[in-house]
């Protein structure tokens, strides 16, 4: 088989991402994921609208950070675009973008509760997770983020970190890579739960910003970042890129 070119190697990453959040239970009939198109940074591919364990590589689109497709394409894009056009565009640090509505976190974002992490594998989301209100400075709305405007301001709200949550939505991540949002995303709703089965026993230990900020040094090309995405491409019957 021939080896893909770079830009072809990262789109079929694309696809896997969106199939692993699927299986993983991260994302379902709704929700996304993007990454930053390296030869035009202030591009970035996101699927059309489509469940994202149905996405081929034939559905990927390219957009500019306010959303617009590339021109001629009229296929219809996801309405919360804007939420990947407002990170990519506030943070140049950050290459890939999930937005979920993981069940797990709601809580967390309608309730007096800061989420912390507390088991180490989601050390990413960072000490402490802020909430984005859209009715702070929208007012009443749909609660979709469905302009450049409000996507400005929920990247705004991420500020340096990884995760925000948005208040009776769900949450917007992003990372270097897509591999290290994939694994924030899968672990995130993981260490909600586990926060939230904690606190109905009693007091619990978060991570220290110390344990946070060791863990952030761990090389996420290692070969224990390798194994976890060759993991969760056997689950989903897909080849890791490697593998092309």
């Amino acid at each position: 088989m021939t080896t893909p070119n770079p830009l072809e190697r990262l789109l079929h990453d694309l696809v896997i991402a969106n199939r692993i959040l699927a299986h993983e239970g991260v994302l379902d009939a709704y929700g996304h994921v993007s990454v930053r198109n390296p030869l035009r940074p202030d591009h970035f591919f996101l699927s059309r609208s489509r469940s994202p364990e149905l996405v081929t590589r034939e559905d990927i689109m390219e957009f500019d950070y306010a959303g617009n497709p590339t021109p001629g394409d009229t296929r219809p894009p996801y309405l919360e675009r804007f939420i990947h056009g407002g990170i990519y565009e506030a943070r140049p640090d950050i290459h890939a973008v999930v937005h979920s509505h993981a069940d797990e976190v709601l809580p967390f974002t309608i309730a007096n509760r800061v989420l912390q992490p507390v088991i180490h594998t989601a050390s990413d989301i960072g000490s402490r997770v802020s909430v984005w209100d859209i009715r702070d400075k929208f007012g009443d709305t749909n609660m979709l983020v469905v302009n450049p405007e409000q996507g400005r301001d929920l990247a705004q709200c991420l500020g340096p970190d990884r995760v925000v949550l948005m208040r009776g939505h769900g949450f917007a991540a992003g990372a270097p890579s897509l591999f290290q949002v994939v694994k924030t995303a899968v672990y995130l709703p993981l260490n909600a739960r586990t926060l939230k089965e904690g606190l109905q026993l009693g007091e619990v230990k978060t991570l220290s910003p110390g344990e946070v900020a060791v863990r952030a040094t761990t090389d996420p090309d290692a070969p224990a970042s390798r194994r976890a995405w060759e993991y969760w491409c056997r689950r989903i019957n897909m080849t890791p890129y490697w593998e092309l």
